[in-house]
């Protein structure tokens, strides 16, 4: 009953970890954010909350909740090392439904009246910065 390791040939191919998938399809810009997007449960495997460790294959489904927005990804192949944006690209389908008409009014609205600052303020203080920052979600 002895249990035999799968070689680097024979692993399964095109399966890779999740925070890594985030990082190099673009999805998350660094592994450090996916990671911790994923042990915040703002990413979803297959409808279950997913650790950064779980190994994402292609046909998996991806959920990410994004400030406002929760986007859908299906995974079509896996990569461990970057890839110039357009490849990466072509390792997800994004399957999140459009905005409708009036939501997309709605963001609109919301932009235009939002607190503006004047051009020659200087720079936010700490306490504006953060403000702003609870203010778009983040």
């Amino acid at each position: 009953m002895s249990r035999e390791r799968k070689g680097p040939d024979e692993a399964d191919a095109g399966s890779v970890r999740l925070d890594v998938f985030l990082d190099v399809a673009c999805i998350l810009p660094t592994r450090s954010k996916a990671k911790e997007a994923c042990e915040g449960g703002k990413v979803d495997l297959n409808g279950a909350a997913a650790k950064p460790h779980r190994t994402v294959k292609p046909g998996d489904t991806l959920q990410v909740t994004f400030p406002g927005r929760r986007r859908t990804f299906v995974v079509k192949a896996g990569a461990d090392r970057h890839l110039p944006l357009a490849e990466a690209r072509a390792l997800y389908e994004e399957t999140t439904p459009q905005l409708s008409p009036g939501q997309l009014e709605a963001q609109r609205l919301e932009r235009l009246l939002a607190p503006r600052r004047d051009a020659g303020a200087g720079k936010l203080s700490r306490r504006e910065r953060e403000e702003r920052g609870r203010f778009r979600g983040f």
